[in-house]
C-alpha cells in the first residue's frame, strides 16, 4: 500500500487539487486498493473550510469532484502514517522538514521533484492561475504514480 499525503499552506487549493487528481489517476488505473491518499495544511488558517471555489471549479472542468473535503492541518502522527509527504513549494518543504525533525526516513519531497521541470508550484490563491496549478500538479502526480507503480 502506498500512503501519500499532499501538503500546502492552507489545504484549500494546491494540496486538495493534488489529492483528488491523484485519486482520479489511481482510480482510472484500477489501483485504488494499492493507495491511500490525503492532503493537509502546514497552517491552521483554513482548518475546516472546503476546497476554495476556483480550485474546485478547475477540478470540475476535468471531471474531478472534491465534495466533502475540509481543510486539515499536518499532525505529528502523519509522518509515521504516510510513506510520502509531497509538498507544493520550498516554504512548505522547510516547514515540514522542521516539523518532522529533519525527515529522518526521507519521506518528504516536492511534488515536482520527479518531473523535468522540478521546483515549486505557485500558490493560485495569489497568482489566480488555477489552470496552471492544475497542469503542474497533474504532471507531478503522474510522475510520482509512474515511479511508484514501476517499483
Amino acid at each position: 500500500m502506498h500512503r501519500i499525503l499532499f501538503i500546502c499552506f492552507g489545504n484549500i487549493c494546491r494540496s486538495p487539487m493534488a489529492e483528488f487528481i491523484m485519486k482520479d489517476l489511481v482510480k482510472k488505473r484500477g489501483l485504488e486498493h494499492a493507495f491511500s491518499i490525503a492532503s493537509c495544511a502546514t497552517s491552521a488558517e483554513e482548518i475546516g473550510n472546503p476546497v476554495y471555489p476556483p480550485a474546485r471549479d478547475e477540478l470540475a472542468r476535468h471531471g474531478i469532484g472534491c465534495a466533502g473535503k475540509a481543510a486539515a492541518q499536518l499532525q505529528p502522527q502523519d509522518y509515521e502514517a504516510y510513506d510520502l509527504l509531497l509538498v507544493m513549494d520550498t516554504l512548505n518543504y522547510k516547514t515540514v522538514l522542521h516539523r518532522t525533525d529533519g525527515d529522518p526516513a526521507g519521506k518528504v519531497h516536492r511534488l515536482l521533484e520527479p518531473t523535468r521541470r522540478g521546483g515549486d508550484i505557485a500558490d493560485p490563491w495569489f497568482t489566480r492561475r488555477f489552470d496552471t496549478a492544475y497542469r503542474e500538479i497533474f504532471a507531478g502526480c503522474e510522475a510520482w504514480l509512474e515511479q511508484l507503480t514501476a517499483q
